[in-house]
């Protein structure tokens, strides 16, 4: 270690623009740092208000027995190191566990020359001037990093008596700092544990995935990317880890990190490679402790384009004729993560200019679209659907869109507001387009009421798109070609097969497919299917006659994809052989 720039007798205050250059000059002449990092983490701590050192470790630039070593020189303290002598209590009656624990300051010694602090925090007087108030002894003070203090702390206090009273761990746990609020905040603020997490979001994103799974097991916390609508295993983090790696995620969601035993829901921004993206955190107790989901909402990677989703030029001018309605409801149909969503946000897209009101209600609003106002339900605060549309339609909108009817009271309020005079758009859980009729007769919609407000059924699902990178010609080509032409005689009129298959390459991830695509079905009600609605036809009747109009499945899109080269058979049979 380099000499020390400065000695303080009195610590500086660690706020200030002062400290943040002094001592950032003082780790770059010591070669702690380099210069970019210096600057970056000043830059950091000027524009959040934080205390430089300590984003200094938030960062991961340092490390928390780095940082104290530092601090040390720089402050001219020297670093606690026990000695040969059995640890004790000292001045039990006046320095209680609860202001040992809550502050980080241990009395280690006591003689002749005053009494010995150890201190995690030596840039915050106020635990030693407290001292000072309640003790005669002159105080001299030396610098213990968190590790050293929990490891003291726990020998002379946690096994005490009253800081078992102030900490009560729940009995039965293998892991009593999964219950020590103190030790969780402070765990999941060490660098190793921040370094962890930043690499497995940074990792996410690299990969292209949607979703972060964070999943407890016995012996381990399992890491989980969906990538492409696909899971693949990424990471597995020691055991003694998992509180940790938990409660870093749920202070950066701003979450509770004391509440284990109820599903939490919450939102982080994090920059990424330079680009912001947004994660939705849920977590759920489950029995081997809480499972966390992070959602990834990257704006760079999604393109509200049509052709882009995957739909063709005979789909893109039913859904632009559906948008160009005066009234009714549009409903976009399938399980979660089939990108009903993106498909609303480019009909809106399509159909959004100065002349039109576009009112949206989200939960949560995954994508911000300018032009349109978008509401963020809030049920903590009773601000849920029914409520949002009903002041929406106050306001005298063009077109209202619906994140999703989850409701029955959701449903008639959607149908109202399309009988006076207003473009619905709204997702459903619902397997193909001509069962959505069906589904919402169950949740109590007459279908009278359908027939006269129902416009069009959108149902779809997402297959892997092929990697262009690495795609090679089929090699069963003239087999696949004659099972596709016997599943779908139409497709000979579509041209010259482009029949392809995975190989897998560097761009891909050796996955043979790269990003996803919509197949898709269209029912447009027309004055035919709504007489079928009003005389209560099952589903397959509904779709036997919009076949006679031009309807295809969204088996029989899938097999057009497939002969156009885009994605294969596997991936159509994966997602529509329910269907």
């Amino acid at each position: 270690m380099a000499q020390q720039v400065q000695a303080h007798s009195k610590a500086p205050d660690p706020h200030t623009g002062s400290f943040r250059d002094s001592f950032g000059t003082f780790l770059l002449s010591s070669g702690v740092l380099d210069r970019a990092s210096v600057e970056r983490a000043q830059r950091a701590a000027a524009t959040t208000g934080e205390r430089f050192d300590q984003v200094l470790t938030k960062l991961g630039l340092v490390s928390e027995s780095d940082l104290a070593i530092s601090l040390g020189h720089y402050l001219n303290l020297p670093l606690y190191t026990p000695g040969g002598e059995p640890l004790q209590r000292l001045l039990g009656d006046r320095l209680p566990a609860s202001f040992v624990l809550q502050n980080r300051i241990l009395p280690v010694r006591l003689g002749a020359e005053g009494l010995t602090l150890a201190v995690v925090d030596p840039l915050d007087q106020v635990p030693l001037d407290s001292v000072r108030f309640v003790t005669d002894h002159p105080i001299r003070h030396e610098i213990i990093t968190p590790a050293e203090f929990e490891r003291v702390a726990e020998a002379l206090y946690r096994e005490d008596g009253e800081a078992s009273a102030e900490r009560p761990a729940p009995q039965g746990s293998e892991d009593p700092s999964e219950h020590d609020l103190q030790r969780l905040r402070d765990s999941a603020s060490e660098a190793p544990v921040i370094r962890l997490v930043n690499q497995i979001i940074a990792d996410a994103v690299d990969a292209r995935a949607s979703d972060i799974y964070i999943e407890p097991t016995v012996g381990a916390l399992s890491v989980r990317f969906r990538v492409d609508g696909l899971l693949r295993v990424v990471h597995e983090v020691p055991a003694r880890l998992r509180a940790a790696v938990i409660s870093r995620i749920k202070i950066l969601a701003r979450l509770d990190i004391a509440e284990r035993r109820l599903p939490q829901d919450g939102r982080v921004k994090l920059a990424i490679r330079g680009t912001d993206i947004d994660f939705r955190v849920a977590t759920i107790p489950t029995a081997d402790g809480e499972t966390m989901t992070l959602r990834v909402l990257d704006r760079s990677r999604v393109r509200l384009d049509f052709p882009a989703l995957g739909f063709d030029a005979h789909q893109i001018t039913l859904l632009q004729r559906l948008t160009e309605q005066p009234n009714g409801i549009i409903l976009v149909t399938g399980p979660t993560g089939s990108g009903k969503t993106t498909t609303l946000y480019t009909m809106l897209k399509h159909v959004n200019r100065p002349t039109v009101k576009i009112f949206t209600v989200e939960d949560p609003i995954e994508y911000q679209l300018q032009g349109i106002s978008q509401v963020q339900v809030q049920p903590a605060i009773d601000l849920d659907f029914p409520t949002c549309l009903r002041a929406i339609l106050r306001h005298h909108p063009n077109m209202i869109m619906i994140g999703e009817i989850r409701d029955t009271e959701t449903a008639r309020i959607a149908v109202q507001a399309s009988l006076t005079g207003h473009l619905v758009l709204s997702t459903l859980h619902t397997n193909s387009a001509a069962e959505t009729v069906t589904r919402l007769i169950d949740m109590g919609i007459e279908h009278f009421l359908l027939g006269s407000t129902l416009r069009g059924i959108i149902a779809q699902r997402l297959v892997r798109r092929l990697c262009p990178a690495c795609a090679r010609p089929h090699g069963d080509g003239d087999h696949l070609m004659t099972r596709l032409c016997e599943e779908m005689p139409m497709l000979q009129a579509k041209g010259t097969p482009d029949l392809r298959q995975p190989v897998g390459c560097e761009q891909c991830q050796s996955s043979g497919f790269r990003g996803q695509l919509s197949i898709a079905e269209i029912v447009v009600v027309n004055d035919a299917v709504r007489h079928m609605i009003l005389e209560r036809k099952p589903a397959a009747d509904i779709e036997r006659l919009a076949r006679t109009k031009g309807f295809s499945s969204m088996y029989e899109d899938g097999l057009s994809k497939v002969w156009a080269g885009l994605t294969t058979i596997e991936e159509v049979l994966r997602v529509t052989q329910d269907v």
